[in-house]
């Protein structure tokens, strides 16, 4: 029986990696200790989850203590961004395996500490990139695999982020860059996974260009100059554009946070809120990037995110020494106020016919990929599957250090190098 401690009782810990725990996989795997700084969501989940009253609750000072009372297996690091370092590094200490997830830390700098700690420790790292397990995303790693378009060069990737979703970012605890990272961290290192995994070769050299554009004070669709405003309160909602759109006079839907939803009692957890304005002068943040990335194999990344878009969703091109992929995909349908084609793969070979692909679809959150990851956590990795698709602290380290090298090119205007961000040796090159 394998036994787990969760640091950070958040609805992710819950859905993603309690209940499958409590249900699923519950004869080889259970939880011991839920730790948050916020007793009350220690209640909610126990609410939700009657089987775990009897769990013992430990505060952010109590891991030691933790460990020594429960003796965990292993520690789900699901907590604020700014937290898992943190927990990471303690698990570790104790010679503990960690499950965390996305981002494994807010900075490169927390990323090489965490990597220097895990060589000197008997445990082992996991960061839960679900993105991977999209069977669409796991297609095209099996296309680059199988040499369809022989060695990738470059790699073309659109991320756009709906006005709904966007938003939510700007409303809650993400807009603060000592808490998130930022955007380019805990979001665009999703992106940066997949492009690192699908060419098999890491980044060197970032540069990027960004702004601030929908939100914070200077946003176009301010109605005004005020800070301290929240969607559930405000006098000024009715001229909101981004209120206007998901929500009627009645229905509070844009207060609703996009990833908690109607969870119980969530709007009254300690220092959270989900309806702050996306227009105060605190959010210095990024909403808009345009990035170009270089790979130790030779490979280049364009890449761009918009987070107040008209759909949700992303266009990718994978172009190789032997041809070409492409898809496009749009996301949550439900906000989607058009048609929209189903989502396939086109393969182009460089002397040859187009091929257009149709991949199976499993259910399940992100496309079908949480339910695939759950089970290489829980059962180890499919022995059929013939290559690698969970991700180590070093996949984690590299698309965090990515997303900071891509703010701080912003920032200084300059190129930055992925080595000088996490204090490594770069690789040698390869030879042409």
């Amino acid at each position: 029986m394998k036994k787990y401690a969760i640091c950070g009782v958040s609805n992710r810990a819950m859905g993603m990696f309690l209940k499958p725990m409590l249900t699923t996989f519950r004869g080889n795997h259970k939880p011991v200790a839920l730790l948050d700084s916020d007793p009350l969501r220690h209640r909610v989940c126990k609410q939700l989850y009657p089987e775990c009253a009897d769990l013992p609750e430990y505060g952010p000072d109590d891991f030691d203590r933790m460990v020594e009372e429960t003796k965990p297996d292993v520690v789900i690091v699901a907590s604020r961004d700014d937290t898992h370092a943190g927990y990471i590094l303690k698990a570790l200490e104790h010679g503990l395996d960690v499950f965390t997830e996305k981002p494994m830390a807010t900075t490169a700098e927390d990323c090489r500490r965490i990597l220097e700690a895990e060589k000197a420790s008997k445990g082992k790292v996991t960061v839960t990139f679900n993105y991977r397990y999209n069977p669409i995303h796991t297609r095209i790693k099996e296309m680059i695999l199988e040499g369809k378009i022989g060695r990738v060069i470059s790699v073309d990737l659109n991320w756009y982020i709906d006005t709904y979703h966007g938003a939510s970012y700007f409303k809650r605890w993400n807009r603060m860059r000592e808490f998130s990272g930022g955007l380019s961290i805990h979001k665009s290192s999703h992106h940066f996974d997949l492009v690192n995994w699908w060419t098999g070769q890491r980044p060197v050299e970032v540069f990027a260009y960004g702004a601030l554009n929908f939100f914070g004070p200077e946003g176009e669709l301010n109605p005004s100059r005020r800070d301290g405003r929240h969607c559930t309160t405000c006098d000024e909602r009715s001229v909101c554009a981004y209120y206007r759109r998901w929500a009627t006079r009645t229905d509070d839907v844009s207060a609703k946070d996009d990833h908690i939803g109607a969870l119980p009692l969530a709007g009254k957890y300690t220092g959270y809120s989900p309806d702050m304005c996306i227009y105060d002068s605190e959010i210095k943040i990024e909403d808009t990037y345009a990035v170009t990335v270089r790979y130790d194999g030779g490979a280049m990344l364009s890449y761009s995110v918009l987070f107040s878009a008209p759909f949700e969703g992303y266009r990718l091109a994978i172009n190789g020494t032997k041809g070409r992929i492409e898809t496009q995909e749009y996301h949550e349908l439900s906000r989607i106020p058009f048609p929209v084609p189903e989502q396939t793969i086109d393969y182009f070979p460089m002397f040859g016919s187009k091929e257009t692909i149709h991949v199976e679809r499993r259910p399940g959150g992100h496309g079908g990929g949480d339910p695939a990851l759950i089970e290489d956590l829980f059962l180890g990795p499919d022995p059929v599957r013939g290559y690698p698709m969970l991700s180590g602290s070093a996949d984690g380290a590299y698309a965090v250090a990515t997303g900071e090298a891509v703010w701080r090119s912003v920032k200084e205007g300059r190129p930055l190098r992925i080595a000088e961000l996490l204090g490594i040796m770069p690789e040698p090159q390869p030879q042409r």
